[in-house]
Order: C-alpha cells, then sequence, then structure tokens
C-alpha cells in the first residue's frame, strides 16, 4: 500500500468515525429525552395511585344485596344469565353463564 492508499485509507476512517460520533450524539440525546419522559410518567403515576388509594378508602363499601338475589333465584333453580334469565333450569343444572356471573369478583 503506497502512501497515498494509506491516507485515503485514514481519511475515510476519520470520516466514518465523525459519522459514528454524530449518530452516538444523536442517540444520547434522544435517549436523554426518554429518560426524562420516563421520570415524568413514574412521578405522575405515583401521584395517581396515591390519589386512587385515597379515592378507594374514600369509597364506601358496595352492597352484595343485588348479587345476593341473584344467587337466591339461581338456587332456586332460575337462569339470572343474559342469555337465559328467568327460565327454569332443567334437573337444576349448573349453567357456566351464570356462574360466572355470580362468582366472578
Amino acid at each position: 500500500m503506497n502512501k497515498k492508499e494509506l491516507f485515503d485509507a485514514l481519511d475515510d476512517f476519520s470520516q466514518t468515525l465523525l459519522l459514528t460520533l454524530a449518530e452516538v450524539e444523536a442517540i444520547k440525546k434522544n435517549l436523554k429525552s426518554v429518560v426524562e419522559e420516563n421520570i415524568a410518567l413514574q412521578l405522575e403515576n405515583d401521584k395517581l395511585r396515591d390519589r386512587l388509594g385515597e379515592v378507594e378508602q374514600a369509597t364506601p363499601v358496595k352492597s352484595n344485596k343485588n348479587r345476593d338475589n341473584l344467587r337466591k333465584l339461581y338456587y332456586d333453580g332460575f337462569h339470572v344469565c343474559t342469555d337465559f334469565y328467568g327460565q327454569r333450569r332443567e334437573n337444576d343444572a349448573e349453567c357456566m353463564f351464570c356462574d360466572e356471573l355470580l362468582f366472578r369478583e
């Protein structure tokens, strides 16, 4: 390799390094922006969790009276699901739709 080829290769390598450095700086700037956004979202999330805790403590416990009435109807042999509501269950067979409605949390 003569001196001109060596100089040209070194110059190309230098240009590639400069481009790579510019890309790294752009990535660094983008990462900084993402980290700042992440911190802001974490703070907002913490505030929302605190607020949710306050609201949950202030909310009275719901009565299960409606669900108890539906369970009574179901145990009396009637469907309480939306598909067959009010129809008599044959041989008091269990209905998975009624069960899901009555026993979900």
